[in-house]
């Protein structure tokens, strides 16, 4: 099974725009996240955004990655991710970004959540010139801002495990290479989710690499600035 990345960002949007289920309470917070891209040459895949009681987890270091989180680490496909607000009751709202932030970029999403017990946020988006990299804040807590307040959080890349680096251009989705993206063989013998080691270019001697040192990325890859509207 293969798929690309940019036909699916299309599906991506229009799933964006779904209707939030649970914004019908009186206890309605709103929250605004934007996401800006810290790298050099390093596209992110549309946002992905989710609010959730504490019976939910988004990805568990040094464990294998959920068929979700592989495939938007693969090939930005977060469409598992958004249909959780209305098949996981842990999910409180789930949003899409409308699309790829370049280099430089920023984009804000919205959620909104209507309940009183703890909340949080985890945030994920897929650098597209990557075999299956990934920045993420993992679990943010959103329910101690008061009406008003912001909070800023750098983000690191993580591997997802779930496909070798090769980094030659038939794996690598994003414009460097215009490859395969999700595939549902799991090649990478770690096979659990770890801090990303870094990408692999033709200046360091790996001649198959489709990739120059521009795509080359530090940590922290991304921002987020989450502020609470309502």
């Amino acid at each position: 099974m293969k798929l690309h990345l940019f036909p699916i960002l299309a599906s991506i949007i229009i799933l964006s725009g779904c209707p939030n289920s649970h914004d019908n309470s009186s206890n309605t917070k709103k929250y605004t996240v934007t996401v800006t891209n810290l790298t050099n040459n390093q596209p992110l895949s549309p946002v992905t955004a989710i609010a959730y009681n504490n019976d939910y987890k988004l990805f568990s270091i040094g464990s294998p990655a959920s068929i979700s989180l592989e495939k938007l680490a693969e090939s930005g496909d977060n469409s598992d991710y958004i249909a959780s607000k209305e098949t996981n009751k842990n999910v409180l709202d789930a949003v899409s970004g409308a699309g790829i932030i370049l280099p430089g970029s920023s984009d804000t999403v919205s959620l909104t959540t209507s309940t009183n017990t703890d909340t949080y946020l985890s945030v994920a988006s897929m650098l597209v010139n990557t075999n299956d990299g990934f920045i993420a804040d993992n679990k943010q807590v959103l329910s101690t801002l008061a009406k008003g307040d912001s909070i800023t959080v750098k983000l690191n890349v993580w591997d997802s495990g779930t496909e070798a680096n090769s980094e030659t251009a038939a794996t690598i989705p994003g414009p460097a290479g215009e490859g395969e993206g999700f595939n549902s063989v799991r090649d990478d013998t770690q096979d659990q989710v770890t801090l990303h080691s870094g990408v692999i270019t033709t200046e360091d001697g790996l001649t198959t690499s489709t990739l120059n040192s521009t795509h080359r990325f530090l940590n922290p890859a991304a921002q987020i600035t989450i502020t609470r509207t309502e």
